[in-house]
């Protein structure tokens, strides 16, 4: 059993990072941004989060959704997936997707496996542009909160003050103890590349200055939208 874990653990912690074949990449993107708006209809049609995650999303200045993120363990474990990053503009509108992996590892006492679906808001130009610039590491770099739940928004807002990111998530399968910290972000560039055929096609190029489209993300960009 340990040797299992182990090893299903190494996996899902370097698939982030693991470059997908060239041949795989457009459909692999396209999939991720497909299931991301599954991943936004679903949070948003849960009551005891949908108020207080509408409320975020409208002062946000991006999002990441990761539509699968993996986590299993024994004693060690692990938590990764592939998932989108938007920005929000000073219009009010959000941009294209980029793409991003996170990661995370921990020790103590735990047992099982979990598949999440995480929307993490970001709520300043701090947690913005320091996914942006660099690899960061949640908590190390950036101050992440977990949302609160229950019916309507008030103090919803000042409860977060401070943290630069509000994380939402809803989950399957069983995953007893063993918080996971220090999850590394980091940008994926192969599939950046492919979905907008282009090496120049960088998380800032996408999501700040605009240079990007591909109009298999508008549905996304649209969910998102009428989330105010």
């Amino acid at each position: 059993m340990l040797r299992i874990a182990t090893v299903l653990m190494a996996l899902i912690f370097a698939a982030p990072f693991i470059a997908p074949r060239p041949a795989l990449a457009y459909s692999e993107a396209q999939e991720l941004v497909d299931k991301s708006v599954i991943t936004v209809q679903k949070l948003l049609a849960q009551p005891d989060i949908a108020p207080h995650l509408k409320n975020y999303l409208s002062h946000a200045k991006g999002v990441l959704i990761f539509p699968n993120l993996l986590k299993a363990g024994f004693i060690f474990g692990a938590e990764g997936g592939s998932g989108v990053m938007l920005a929000k503009g000073a219009n009010g509108k959000w941009s294209y997707p980029a793409f991003f992996g996170m990661g995370s590892a921990s020790f103590g006492l735990q047992f099982g496996g979990q598949a999440s679906e995480t929307i993490i808001v970001i709520m300043t130009s701090k947690g913005l542009s320091s996914i942006l610039e660099h690899k960061i590491k949640v908590g190390a770099e950036l101050n992440a909160a977990i949302g609160p739940l229950g019916v309507g928004i008030e103090g919803s807002t000042s409860a977060a003050l401070g943290a630069d990111m509000i994380t939402y998530s809803v989950s399957k399968g069983a995953f007893l103890g063993g918080a996971l910290e220090g999850a590394i972000i980091e940008k994926q560039d192969t599939l950046n590349h492919e979905y907008y055929k282009s090496t120049g096609a960088a998380p800032s190029s996408i999501l700040i200055k605009g240079k990007y489209a591909n109009s298999g993300a508008d549905r996304l960009r649209s969910v998102l939208a009428k989330s105010r």
